[in-house]
């Protein structure tokens, strides 16, 4: 691989932050050779060059597809859905967040039926049914995998932590980016995306959003009228202190009621 792709510290500290290289504790034998030491509580950490290098290779395999609609990005992962909707929107791809329906790629008959050139999924074990049906019909797989995944029917295996929301969104913005630098959106490679990392990470709808609120100054209308206020509420209380009720009515005997007169029995 050319000089040109290899792992900058910005991007190796990136991955680090977002945990991409904590890997599960349990391993298969297919993903040994991308763990590069096991902790002392039994965390297998996963070589993040490694990593790179196969987020770069599938961004070429999908950058070469001519027609980008015929990638189809999947997750039934709820973490990667918003990720594959970003990576699809900013790559021209097609998205399957969520459920996937059985007979997509197989049965003609069934209405969500597609026929892509490629497809990439989040999670090998949840979104299996995907993968078995494109080994029916000879379509290649990328897939985001952890040490522990089954990497039966995959084409080219990106080792990572995918069951993290940020590990999980942080490799699909990597791997738009590079689809973006292949085919020229971005000018090059010192050219930084405006697209930050966490528009592809998931939020939970239910967690409030941590937003300061700035005390804004007062209007200059809102001021006079709160003066204008205060000075007649002060001669009001100046005229109360001072016991001068000549000119105000006696509004006791108008206000109060007159209770009626009861009818005497005959």
């Amino acid at each position: 691989m050319s000089d040109i792709f290899n792992l900058t510290p910005e991007d190796a500290q990136l991955l680090l932050a977002a945990g991409v290289h904590l890997g599960s504790k349990n391993k298969v034998v297919n993903m040994e050779s991308y763990i590069h030491a096991t902790r002392p509580d039994g965390v297998n950490i996963i070589n993040i060059s490694k990593t790179w290098e196969k987020i770069v290779l599938a961004a070429r395999v999908i950058a070469a597809v001519p027609n980008a609609a015929d990638v189809v990005a999947i997750s039934a992962r709820i973490y990667g859905q918003r990720a594959v909707l970003k990576f699809a929107s900013h790559t021209g791809a097609t998205a399957i967040a969520g459920r996937f329906t059985p007979g997509s790629f197989t049965n003609y008959n069934t209405r969500s039926f597609k026929e892509p050139r490629l497809i990439v999924v989040t999670d090998t074990r949840l979104d299996a049914q995907a993968i078995k049906e494109s080994s029916y019909v000879n379509i290649p797989v990328i897939a985001l995998c952890d040490v522990d995944s089954p990497v039966e029917y995959v084409d080219v295996a990106i080792p990572c932590n995918n069951r993290s929301k940020n590990a999980v969104g942080l490799v699909w913005w990597l791997i738009s980016r590079e689809v973006l630098r292949l085919k020229g959106v971005l000018p090059d490679r010192q050219t930084q995306w405006n697209v930050m990392p966490d528009l592809y990470f998931y939020r939970d709808p239910e967690e409030p959003e941590t937003t300061t609120v700035t005390e804004e100054e007062p209007a200059e209308e809102f001021v006079a009228e709160v003066a204008a206020a205060t000075e007649e509420w002060d001669a009001a209380a100046a005229v109360d202190a001072s016991g001068d009720w000549a000119a105000t009515d006696d509004w006791a005997s108008e206000s109060a009621p007159v209770a009626p007169t009861p009818a005497t029995a005959a």
